[in-house]
């Protein structure tokens, strides 16, 4: 026996349809929140890798950077300009470790105090180092070159990643590297 054709009831078939609908919105809302947060995280580690490659490219830029002379008029300013004002006793020293060796901040510290320095903090760096760096004040900066040709650290500049607040009594800073 035949049954007889009826017409299709266009409710039913759009009831099955929304389902199935609103399932892939929601697929879809999920993955473009997901490639998002997978730009943020890629992209703030790409920011961080660049910007540790610019930091020591500008540290090495200015421990190679030929000094300029200083104006002087007379002898005195002269001694000055290249003579550290305070005396290594008087000169405190931070000392961090950013080369993941255990014991290395310890053993920097010994040569520091054995070449007559005070020690402030000694520890672990925030971050690992590219390179030993010695890092000082504004207005230390006779008493950082002294430091670093004491020490045989040809890489010196101002504080650069390290607040000023965080040195406590500290003047100058020694970050070990590899």
């Amino acid at each position: 026996m035949d049954h007889p054709l009826r017409a299709p009831d266009l409710r039913s078939a759009d009831a099955l349809v929304r389902p199935w609908r609103t399932a892939a919105y929601i697929a879809g809302a999920v993955a473009v929140v997901e490639l998002l947060l997978l730009l943020v995280v890629g992209g703030g580690r790409l920011a961080g890798l660049v910007s540790d490659r610019v930091q020591a490219a500008a540290k090495e830029s200015v421990s190679t950077a030929p000094a300029q002379p200083a104006r002087t008029t007379g002898p005195a300013r002269k001694t000055q300009a290249h003579q550290p004002a305070r005396p290594r006793s008087k000169t405190v020293v931070m000392v961090l470790n950013g080369n993941g060796r255990t014991g290395a901040a310890a053993a920097a510290a010994g040569h520091v105090r054995g070449r007559g320095y005070r020690l402030g903090v000694v520890g672990n760096a925030p971050h690992p180092a590219p390179n030993t760096i010695v890092m000082y004040r504004p207005g230390f900066a006779a008493e950082g070159r002294r430091l670093g040709r004491d020490l045989g650290v040809r890489l010196v500049g101002p504080l650069d990643g390290v607040r000023a607040r965080d040195l406590g009594a500290a003047q100058l800073v020694l970050i070990l590297g590899p």
